[in-house]
Parts: structure tokens; sequence; C-alpha cells
């Protein structure tokens, strides 16, 4: 929506302006450039408190809203003057309202101007401003305008400066106590009929108090006023919310803050054009059901009704006097008490605890209610009392900001100060939970109960129940996740002295398996449990658990050595060690005789027979592992744990499948053989002796030889370095690597000598080529009989060098 700018106006070049314009008002000398056509206006009620007669007209021809029916709406803007009402709306709707020149202050709307919103079907009332010094004392207008928009308009847009919240008439109270009492005379018969919504615009809000302290100060003055009204009989139980309704909303400051202002303005002009806005001010609860054909009729009855009614007196000009003083007196005051205040907002939004806060507020405010009693305690003593409490008021509102920033930060400094205590005292040897839980959240505790009551101020409803509530519940859930964390650490270190306990003595029972090793290794799970029980409660009484949680803490150990018992098993039952397992007993009954040595098979000896006996026993071990079997030989019944969604105890004591079992039984078969043949073996080798007689033949025939070695120091010298590394070889059953290293050095050796040999083949070619080249470059006679002696000798040469490359091919292959 375009906005039409603003239009100064200079009281020296003042012109007659009729109540009907059509084009833009003339401002000074220089012509404002007007981007848009000038919406018409109309002088709805002038100065002499005359009502317009041309309002069908300009409905009809102006503003095109003769058919319009029920589907048009009216706001209307009141407050002090001078507050840029006028300026308001001619940025929220286009309109082309008078605005106050900024050189100079002084009363720009005069009685009640009306138009309509640019591209919207909504006509806008632009009412005088209110405490104007053109009229002075006589507030009598003031009064009938503001009940006449009232009982006119759906939407009333109250238009006030932030400073103005919480005071009496800066905000229009006294106003709006006149027309909310006038009012119920002579409408309170549509209680709950006909609503208005009062649409209050905070202006040049910079954001140091809240819109929810704002409105709440503006809810409870309003409130207040309507509980002091003199209501007419039979509504003395009436609220004003069945009248009113009432909505807030702030505006940035429009000079400081100009891109800011502006924003602000375009949100809060979707609240009158876009229906489907959460916060759209014209809803058919607020509409006056009243034809647009017909509202001169509707509007000019009000008025007269308003004219003629005797309730709209003025109050004494003593009232009027002592209300005028003392808000001046107020306002001085205030300014002085917002300035000392200043110094404690950095600190505390910083997070810092202001020393002395409580004393220091204290002499603050009292020292402003001191200066606004020695001057206005003169002037009307209910207005003067009436306004005193208005000022203190407002200036407990503003310090009750600091208060609760100051608790907020004693309570952020008493969970640090509860979590540095606990860590500390957990770190002592011998420290107990609850002991050191207790002791350190009352030390906070009292803390913050003596920084809280040192900051509250005497004549204030401020309580820090609220903040006492939320640190109890903050410093207990710190406690119940500390002891959390302690309670694993306990966990943590009782499961490795359960791991502890277990994994050597349950390895050992697993090494020497038969039919008792279950009952063992369960005799072992229960001496560890109880062990594991009487630590864990022994610790568990620290943490002042009750018998529940202990009882669920005993279970989980159960279970947790279980889990642990388990997976020991699982280790000592994989393949390779189940397979060493049973080959060790297989090689104790086969290859060891009943007293524990060694057997030496002999060749009459039958080895079938413990053979197939070794075999068979160890076989039948693999049925026995195949499943945990929980009989406690101390207590003559099976050990049983429950099961949870995260623990199936019956599933854990399968240990080997049938298919393991069986690939365990075919692989240790295979490697039982082994063994079987190796005995085989050493049957033969026993058996297959050199006869002794060879032994004398050797030497009888080898005597000669023998002698003459032993005779020649060469042949002796030889034989010792060539036969003595052969035996020891041999000995040592090394003669098969030898032979391969042999093997392989010859093969290096001979790839070494092959490759020179090409290499000094390729030099003398080259060299060859190089002399002939030569030759043709410098001819030289040479005879038939040379040059055939040279060709068949490098011809031979050539062919020798083939033979050879080719025997060393052949030797290579």
């Amino acid at each position: 929506m375009d906005v039409v700018p603003d239009v100064d106006h200079h009281p020296i070049h003042d012109e007659v302006v009729p109540d009907v314009l059509d084009s833009p008002i003339p401002s000074g000398k220089q012509p404002v450039a007007v981007t848009k056509e000038v919406l018409p206006r109309l002088h709805l009620i002038d100065e002499q408190q005359q009502f317009s007669e041309q309002l069908s007209k300009f409905i009809a021809d102006k503003w095109d809203l003769k058919e319009a029916g029920f589907n048009y709406n009216v706001a209307a803007v009141f407050g002090s003057q001078s507050t840029g009402k006028s300026t308001l709306l001619n940025r929220l709707f286009g309109t082309s309202f008078d605005v106050m020149n900024e050189t100079a202050r002084m009363q720009t709307t005069k009685g009640i101007w009306m138009s309509k919103g640019r591209d919207m079907k909504v006509l806008i009332m632009d009412v005088e401003g209110t405490d104007g010094r053109e009229r002075g004392e006589d507030q009598d207008f003031e009064r009938k305008s503001a009940l006449f928009s009232v009982a006119t308009s759906e939407v009333l847009i109250v238009n006030l400066w932030e400073h103005q919240v919480g005071l009496y008439n800066g905000a229009n109270m006294g106003l709006l106590k006149t027309v909310f009492e006038v009012n119920l005379q002579l409408f309170g018969g549509n209680r709950g009929k006909e609503k208005t919504l009062l649409l209050f615009v905070i202006r040049d809000h910079v954001g140091a108090t809240p819109l929810a302290n704002l409105s709440n100060t503006l809810k409870a003055d309003l409130e207040r006023i309507w509980h002091g009204l003199s209501k007419p009989e039979g509504l003395e139980d009436c609220k004003i919310t069945d009248y009113f309704d009432f909505m807030f909303t702030t505006l940035a400051h429009k000079l400081l803050q100009p891109e800011k202002f502006d924003s602000d303005v375009d949100k809060l002009r979707l609240r009158f054009t876009t229906p489907s806005d959460p916060n759209y001010v014209f809803q058919p609860q607020y509409s006056r059901r009243v034809p647009a054909d017909g509202l001169h009729f509707y509007a000019g009855g009000i008025w007269d009704k308003i004219m003629t009614n005797k309730d709209l007196d003025l109050p004494t000009q003593q009232e009027l006097l002592a209300q005028y003083r003392c808000d001046e007196i107020a306002n001085s005051a205030f300014a002085t008490f917002q300035e000392k205040i200043k110094e404690f907002r950095q600190p505390i939004e910083s997070g810092n605890i202001v020393e002395d806060l409580g004393p220091k507020m204290q002499d603050i405010r009292g020292a402003a209610m001191k200066s606004f009693d020695k001057d206005a305690s003169r002037y009307h003593a209910e207005v003067y009392k009436r306004k005193r409490t208005d000022m203190l008021t407002k200036a407990n509102t503003m310090l009750e900001a600091y208060f609760l920033g100051q608790l907020k930060n004693l309570h952020k400094k008493a969970v640090n100060m509860f979590s540095t205590n606990l860590q500390n005292a957990l770190r002592l040897e011998g420290s107990e939970f609850a002991v050191v839980v207790a002791a350190s959240k009352k030390e906070v505790l009292d803390y913050f109960l003596q920084g809280a009551k040192a900051i509250k101020l005497e004549e204030t409803e401020w309580t820090y129940d609220e903040e006492l509530y939320q640190l109890e519940q903050g410093l207990q859930e710190f406690a119940i996740a500390q002891r959390e964390k302690e309670l694993n650490k306990m966990l943590t270190t009782l499961e490795k002295h359960l791991r502890k306990e277990l994994d050597e003595p349950v390895g050992l029972a697993l090494n020497n398996p038969g039919p008792g090793m279950w009952g063992r290794i369960i005799t072992i799970y229960q001496r560890t449990v109880e062990d594991g029980e009487v630590l864990l409660q022994k610790k568990a009484r620290t943490f002042d658990l009750d018998e529940k949680e202990q009882a669920e803490l005993i279970l989980n150990l159960r279970r947790q050595a279980w889990v642990l018992l388990t997976k020991k098993i699982q280790e000592e039952s994989v393949d390779g060690m189940m397979l060493l397992k049973l080959r060790n007993r297989f090689e104790e009954k086969f290859r060891y005789d009943e007293h524990g040595l060694p057997r030496v098979w002999k060749p009459d000896d039958d080895i079938d027979t413990p053979f197939r006996k070794a075999r068979d026993e160890t076989v039948e071990l693999v049925p026995l592992f195949a499943k945990i079997n929980t009989l406690d030989p101390a207590r003559g019944e099976k050990f049983e744990l429950e099961a949870t969604e995260d623990f199936d105890f019956d599933q854990s004591l399968k240990v080997l499948s049938e298919t393991r079992q069986q690939e365990l039984t075919t692989k240790f078969k295979r490697e039982s053989d082994a063994f079987y043949l190796e005995a085989k073996r050493s049957v033969v080798a026993t058996q297959a002796k050199v006869p002794y007689w060879v032994g004398v033949a050797l030497i009888i025939l080898g005597w000669n030889e023998f002698m003459a070695v032993i005779t020649n120091p060469l042949y002796l010298m030889v034989v010792a370095m060539v036969g003595v590394p052969m035996v020891a070889m041999w000995y040592l059953d090394m003669l098969g690597l030898v032979e391969t290293i042999a093997w392989k050095v010859y093969d290096q050796v001979y790839k070494f000598g092959m490759e020179k040999l090409r290499e000094g083949m390729e030099k003398s070619r080259e060299l060859q080529n190089q002399t002939h080249q030569q030759g043709h470059r410098q001819p030289q006679q040479y005879s038939s009989d040379s040059l055939q002696s040279r060709f068949s000798s490098s011809h031979s040469g050539k062919e020798e060098g083939e033979i050879e490359m080719s025997s060393l091919d052949k030797k290579s292959q």
C-alpha cells in the first residue's frame, strides 16, 4: 500500500480550509510533491461541535460506499495532542490528514475529520488531540469526541507514547474513565451484544520495557478504573470485557529509528488489511451492523444523544489544576528516577549480581517519591493520592524488571555453586553422595534466599516463590543426573571386578571339560554375584536408594554378571579354541598313559583300540559344550533369571548350534587321523633298521679310503669343512632349507651373469658399427683376401656368440 507523504503545517501561512478537501493542503511556500491522488476528506464535526450534513454525499459520491451494505469498517484514533495520530493514519491507510510541523508544535486537527482508506473499504476518523493548550481546561469536547468515537467505531486506536504508560492523564485514563461511565449510562443495554476493540499503539518504544509489561500496566489501570465506576442499576456486576476488547502493539521511534518505524507500521497495516492475519482487527463481533447508506443517520443520532446528555459535566477546576500539576511533578521526579536506575541495567543483563541492589533501589525510589510529595502534596488531596499511587506503581513496575533480573542471576550462580561444591565434595575419599547433596543444596538455597530477601522492596507485591521453586526443581534434577553418573561409575567399577573374578576361573573350568564342568561354572558365577551384591549394597547406601531401587540394581547386577559369563563362554567356544580343547583332551587320552607318561608305540602294540576310545570320548565333549546346564550343585535346583526386552535368558544358554557341532566333530576327526598316522609311522621307523653286517662290510671295504683321508691333511681338511656342516645340517633337519637357498643363489648369479654378457655383446656391436661407418667416410683399398678374412672372422665371431648365448639359454631352461 502506498503511503501519502506527510504535509507540514506552518502557522504563519494559515489558510481557511473548507470542510471538503479534494486536493492537497498547501504547506508553506514550497509545494510538497504528491505522488498519488489525495483522497477526499470530510470535517465531520467542527470546532463548534456541529455535525456535518455532507456525510451522506461523501459516502455515495466521494468514497463510493453507497452500495457497500455491511461490507465496510470504521476505525478512529484518539490520544494526546501532538503525538502523531494523523501521521500514523496517513502511513497506515494512505490518507491525507493534516500533520504537525515539527518546528512549531501546535494543534493541527480540530474537531473530527473522516476519510476513506486508500484501496480499502475502511472509514477512518482523525479525532482532535486531548490535553491541548488551545482548549486549555475546557475538556468538554474531548470527552464528547472520545465517547462518539467509541460509540461509532469498531476499532478505536489509542495513540500514546511509551513514557505515558502508567500515567493517568498522559495515557488518557481520565478521559477513558468518563467515556466508560457515560457509555454504561447511554449504551449499557447492549451488554455483550456490541463490543469495541481498543487498540493501544505505544509510540517511540525503545525496547527497555517489554510489550508484555506495558500491556499489563495498561490492563491493570483500565481494570482499576472500571471497578471504580458508578454503574447503573442492574449493571453492578458487569465487566469491562462485556463492552471492550483490548489489543496492544508498539512502534519504534519515528526519527531515531525510521527504518524500524516503517517496518513496524507495515506490520501493523496487516492487521487492518489481511483477514488471515492472527491479529486482524475487524472481527465480526465488533461490527455495528449499520449499512453504509444509513451511517449518516446512525452517527448523527449518536452525536445528538451525546450533546444533550447532562452526565458529561466537566470536573471541578481544582481537580483539573491538581491533575495538571501533579502530572508535571510526577514526570519530573520520574525522569530523575529513570536516570538513576540506568546503572543497574547493563550489569544485570550481562548476568552479574549487583551488590546492595535492594538498598540502592529503595533509596532511589524513596528520593523520587519524596521529591513528588514535597511539591504535589499541596494540591487536591484525592488527586494527589491517586497520582502518588500511580507513580509508585509505575516506579515499582520498572524496578521489578531489575528485581526479576537479579533473581535470575542469583538462580544461575546458585546452580553453578551447587555443581562446583558437589563435584569437589565427591572427589574426597569416603564421601557419601546423599550427605554431600543435602549439604550442598542447603548451602545454595540459603545463599539464594538471602539474596532474594535483600532485593525485595516494601510497598510491593513482588515475590520470589516461583523462582525459588524453579531453583529447587533444577537442583533436584541436577542431583538426579549427577547420581546417575556416579551410579554408572560405580557400576562400571563393579563390572570390571566381575569380569576379573569370572574370566580366569571360567577359562580354567572350560579347559578341563567334563560332566561337572557347568556345575563348577555356575558355582563360580553364584560366588562372584554374592561378592558383587555385598559391594553394591555397601555403595548403594551412600546414594540414599530405596528398597525398590536397590532390588532393581541387584537384579541388573545378576544380569550383567550373566552377560559377562556368557561372553567369556562364547570367546572360549570359537572354532579354534574348541578344536584346541578337543585336541588337548584327545592327546591326553591317546598319547599319554594312565600315569601321565608319553607312550612309545612298539610293533606289537594295539594302536587302533586306544585311538578309537580316545576319539570317542573326546567327541562326546562337543554336545556337553552345546548348551549351558544351569543346575546349581549347592542348591540342587536350576538357576534362572527373568527375561526382559533386551535380555533373553533362554537364548543365552545356547553355545553351539547343531551345525557347528557337526562341523567341529568333522574337523576334529580329521585332525585326530594325523595323530593316528604319526603313531603308525613311528612303529614302521622302528621296524626298518639296517642289518649289522652292512656296517661291518662298509668298514672292511672302505678301510683303505678311510686311512687315505686320515693320513692326508688336505683330504682331512676338505672332509672336515664339507662333512661336518653337512652332518650338522642333516642332524638339524636343515638340508632342505640349505638346498633351497643354494638354488636361489645360483638362479640370481646366473641372471646377473647373463645380463653382463648381453651388455658386453651390445657394446661390441656398437663398436663395430662405429668402425664400419668410419670406413665409409674414409675409403681405403683393401684386397679381396683381407676383406674376406675380416668378414670370415666377424661372421665366425657372431656364430660363436650366438652359439654361446643359445647354450646359456638352454642352461637357464
